[in-house]
């Protein structure tokens, strides 16, 4: 299964790709309203929850959400070193104060990470680009050229990957591909960018020639709606959040970021 193309199986592919949207802005935003440990920790716990149902293959489970388990703690890593200092100063050294303060920001903000990262990941995969271009276009009542711009935009994106390797090889077969590691790298990704722009201005003008750039109310071929499953997603995402912030407001840990 190629890393880009959407999982297909599980409840979550039966969703409206706007239900998923909206299930993921909500969280993220009741999350992003406090840096505290416990409502990231509840939030966690209930997604890791929800998870056991979500019937996604394993591996393709690890694969997609490795960057978020790697960012996370990488993240807290950073903060612990530079962060907040307050209370009992356990190491100083130049730039670098570790102390209970710069500690609990630390945990507070791996938590929020992944509490927020991996149910965005875990609802993205699962979406179709067709699908979503139909939601947005039909349920959200977007523009259709903005709509039908991001995707075709989505659909080049699984093309990097092919063009990266194809331009590799081409490089190698010319004799160039050895001239130091991060100059190979820089001359590659510029080609890369040419090449991205020459794709986009044609499938531009196709795309134009062919009507997609009229002004007039257009047709579409499948039928974007909204269900009460989509809708109780909403709900249960909403769940998640509330309980979250109830939980660090109860623990008295709640705490809005920047008042």
């Amino acid at each position: 299964m190629s890393i880009i193309a959407p999982v297909r199986q599980g409840p979550l592919a039966a969703l409206n790709p706007v239900a998923k949207l909206g299930a993921a802005l909500i969280v993220t935003v009741v999350l992003l309203l406090s840096i505290d440990i416990v409502s990231a920790a509840v939030a966690l716990g209930i997604e890791l929850v929800l998870l056991c149902f979500s019937r996604i293959p394993w591996r393709v489970l690890v694969v997609r959400t490795a960057p978020i388990w790697i960012a996370a703690p990488l993240a807290g890593i950073t903060t612990v070193l530079y962060g907040r200092t307050s209370g009992v100063v356990y190491v100083q050294w130049m730039f670098v104060e570790v102390s209970d303060g710069s500690i609990q920001l630390a945990v507070a903000t791996t938590l929020r990470i992944l509490a927020i990262g991996l149910p965005a990941v875990l609802l993205f995969i699962t979406i179709d680009p067709t699908d979503l271009a139909d939601g947005l276009a039909q349920v959200l009542r977007l523009p259709a050229r903005f709509v039908l711009g991001g995707l075709a935009g989505l659909r080049l994106v699984g093309l990097f990957a092919d063009d990266w390797r194809a331009l590799t090889l081409a490089r190698r077969a010319r004799g160039i591909s050895e001239s130091g590691a991060l100059r190979r790298m820089l001359g590659q990704a510029f080609a890369l960018f040419v090449l991205s722009i020459r794709r986009g201005t044609k499938l531009a003008t196709a795309m134009e020639a062919r009507g997609f750039g009229s002004s007039r109310t257009r047709t579409w071929a499948r039928q974007s709606v909204f269900r009460g499953r989509d809708w109780a997603t909403l709900v249960v995402a909403a769940t998640v959040a509330v309980t979250a912030a109830g939980a660090a407001i109860a623990a008295g840990t709640w705490h809005v970021f920047g008042a």
